[in-house]
């Protein structure tokens, strides 16, 4: 890959981002701009909300970019978005700035999976890591294992069959009034409890390579409804636990089957401190080697997005100015 230099938008689902990447790895700047503050008295995103904040911050995000990596427009050589899969207004967000800097610059202009972009986060720190890869690609709207081969050969081994992880964690610190987002306050929260507190079941954790968090999720308020009395801390540290078991042991389960050389996290939930560490400890026993990827790059982030547009871009070429937005776009896959 030549050194070119990619500017990247993010704006799939309530986080505002820019980045500057050279080369497909070497990151220059990466800007992110949070919204949980807006989101919070909501309990969850709200979309309108979410894109009418992308269009207030984008351009202050933009140019806080260009300065931090000491560069104009002149230095730019191809513009990249987000366009799928998220929140329809959001994404159109992007994807509109992203091709009227391309216009504007006379640069080539490039759509990007959003969890494309998650895999080449793994490469964004570890450009020679090992593969075959298996990633474990765990967030609030997908819980999945992709066995990646080369840059652009993805097989999926496992998803989930109801709720995605994330998703699960939201829900249960919604149920026990830990506020928005759940994940991180379910994180915080449990250090001051007892994993070995409550046996919440493991979903699917012998079944195959699939996840099922719904019935973990369900198993929670249950427990809560006949011991009401339990300390929120434990209730947090053992399902916390119970998820983090399932996604390590599939994990795991999925690089052995298929002979992978490296595992890797990616998404929102894997800035979770128990999986981190967890994750980390199960691949070194199993020999494998291991990236659990610095925090900035598991959430969304615009680095992760140029580093996948400088690859398609190598590859594919330019993507057309009448592509438009696609919310439920799929990763794509090999047979």
């Amino acid at each position: 890959m030549n050194q070119q230099v990619v500017l990247a938008i993010e704006t799939s689902c309530d986080e505002t981002s820019v980045a500057i990447v050279a080369g497909g790895s070497r990151v220059l700047a990466n800007v992110v701009s949070s919204q949980v503050d807006l989101h919070a008295r909501f309990g969850g995103v709200v979309p309108e909300v979410a894109s009418r904040a992308h269009l207030e911050l984008l351009e202050v995000v933009l140019q806080e970019a260009l300065d931090e990596a000491e560069m104009t427009a002149v230095d730019i050589d191809a513009v990249a978005a987000t366009h799928g899969p998220g929140l329809i207004g959001a994404l159109l967000v992007g994807v509109s700035a992203a091709k009227a800097l391309s216009v504007a610059w006379r640069v080539p202009y490039v759509g990007v999976n959003h969890m494309e972009g998650h895999l080449f986060a793994t490469f964004l720190e570890r450009p020679d890591l090992a593969r075959p890869v298996v990633v474990l690609l765990v967030s609030g709207g997908h819980t999945m294992l992709v066995h990646l081969s080369e840059l652009g050969r993805y097989r999926l081994l496992g998803s989930t069959t109801d709720d995605a992880a994330g998703e699960a964690f939201d829900k249960v610190a919604r149920y026990l009034g830990l506020g928005y987002p759940g994940g991180p306050a379910i994180d915080r929260l449990s250090q001051e409890g007892r994993a070995d507190a409550i046996a919440f079941p493991r979903g699917l954790l012998d079944d195959g390579l699939d996840f099922s968090f719904s019935g973990m999720k369900t198993s929670v308020i249950n427990y809560v409804r006949k011991h009401p009395d339990t300390a929120n801390a434990d209730l947090a540290a053992s399902f916390q636990e119970a998820v983090v078991d399932v996604l390590v042991a599939k994990t795991i389960r999925a690089a052995t089957m298929t002979k992978a050389a490296s595992v890797c996290l990616g998404g929102g939930v894997a800035a979770n401190r128990r999986l981190r560490s967890r994750f980390a400890e199960a691949a070194a026993a199993g020999g494998f080697d291991c990236l659990v990827p610095d925090r900035a790059y598991c959430t969304d982030n615009a680095a992760m997005i140029a580093a996948a547009a400088a690859w398609r871009l190598s590859q594919d070429g330019p993507t057309g100015l009448d592509d438009g937005a696609a919310p439920n776009l799929k990763l794509p896959l090999i047979d």
